[in-house]
């Protein structure tokens, strides 16, 4: 219920000029502190919302949204499974896949990596490895051509580029004329990616479909089917939906799953860096308990006046807690202001703060994502403004409550 009176008189206080001017300094400080913590807030949980999103998305540059995969890992009807998910709302693009662990040989070195058989044209429906080629196009693997896409790391690691043969080796075993041996076929370099993950970067290579069923001896059969969803978030019910669909003998994963660790850390991390920032807003809102306490000591006088003009101890507790209310809405509202200024064009801002000062927060050689990203959420907003202005009302209530308890025969005994 809107309370005229006391709204009225705590907004009077709140512009009156002090008499002591600690107290308008204190009044200042607390605005001041609540709109910095409350910046500080919405900047960094933006921030790392956008590390979150930039590092999702290339993870998901590589992996899939959800994984279909038979018994012992080997999928004979792919081609059945493909034609069923395919009509499935939600359901974007499917791409059978091989992988297998392999070592590429040079001369001149050796590396391990991981090798993906894929279909060239399917595979950019579902990644988005296409979009981040170096050299050479996905499209030029070709079926017994054996050429291969490497990652830049790796290729760099083997001192090879488009053009340059070297030798895959496989754990495989060939019976020959002299005993067994590893199987080997030389391969091509037809392409280098750059996803901007050291994982994938460094430890996979892509061949054709066609090509890795033969040298990893699958015939028809493939690993496994990966699909493209049209809401990643949606992977885990979708999946499960799937898997009911499809009965025994197939299982799906999702990218959740595979990323379960990774992703609890980032969510983790953000839980920690919220509590630890929101405690400088707790600070600056509880400057508001010796802002009101000293007023209510400089409004002895007042207070007594207004009780013997039939003021409630409930209106006097009232307008104290408008007074320290309005500070606290103040500090928010300019908090918002600058946090969602600063988090809008945090990309713009950094950048011009490098180039002026000549220096580089993420470098390109040590970090892989080497600009700050930002991603502004709505709900993040929403609790930091609720987060302070809670705080801001219960500084408040102790001070008021002091307020109303003020006799006014001892306030007024030596004025």
């Amino acid at each position: 219920m809107f309370r005229p009176f006391e709204f009225f008189v705590g907004l009077r206080y709140t512009r009156s000029k002090r008499r002591n001017h600690f107290i308008s300094f204190i009044s200042m400080s607390s605005m001041l502190g609540i709109a910095v913590g409350v910046t500080a807030l919405i900047t960094v949980l933006s921030v790392m919302n956008g590390f979150e999103k930039e590092l999702r998305d290339r993870i998901l540059g590589m992996a899939s949204h959800l994984t279909i995969t038979g018994a012992g890992e080997r999928l004979n009807d792919w081609q059945a499974v493909v034609k069923n998910v395919q009509g499935l709302p939600g359901v974007l693009a499917a791409a059978p896949f091989t992988q297998a662990e392999a070592m590429l040989s040079l001369p001149n070195g050796v590396s391990g990596a991981v090798v993906r058989g894929v279909e060239p044209e399917l595979e950019n429906q579902v990644t988005d490895i296409g979009q981040h080629m170096q050299a050479g196009q996905l499209t030029d693997l070709r079926a017994g051509e054996y050429g291969i896409v490497l990652g830049r790391e790796l290729a760099n690691s083997l001192g090879v580029g488009v053009g340059d043969p070297l030798m895959l080796i496989t754990s495989n075993i060939a019976m020959t004329p002299v005993g067994a041996l590893l199987r080997e076929k030389r391969f091509t370099v037809v392409g280098i990616f750059e996803v901007g993950m050291y994982e994938f970067d460094r430890g996979t290579a892509l061949i054709h479909m066609n090509d890795a069923q033969k040298l990893f001896r699958l015939e028809s059969a493939v690993n496994g089917v990966r699909l493209k969803l049209a809401d990643m978030f949606a992977a885990p019910s979708l999946g499960r939906e799937i898997a009911a669909s499809l009965g025994a003998g197939y299982f799906v994963g999702d990218w959740t799953q595979r990323n379960a660790n990774f992703f609890r850390a980032i969510k983790t991390e953000r839980t920690v860096m919220f509590i630890i920032l929101a405690l400088i807003v707790a600070v600056a809102a509880f400057n508001i308990v010796s802002t009101l306490v000293m007023v209510v000591t400089d409004k002895q006088a007042d207070i007594a006046i207004l009780r013997t003009l039939g003021a409630s101890q409930g209106s006097i507790m009232l307008i104290f807690m408008v007074q320290g209310t309005l500070i606290g809405l103040i500090g928010m509202v300019m908090g918002l202001a600058g946090g969602l200024g600063l988090a809008l064009n945090v990309e713009t801002l950094v950048p011009w703060l490098e180039h002026t000062f000549n220096v580089t927060f993420l470098p390109a050689d040590v970090y892989y994502i080497s600009e700050l990203p930002s991603d502004v959420h709505a709900t993040d907003v929403i609790r930091v403004a609720v987060l302070s202005f809670g705080l801001s009302v219960l500084a408040t209530i102790y001070p008021a409550w002091r307020a109303s308890r003020t006799q006014p025969v001892e306030a007024l005994r030596y004025e």
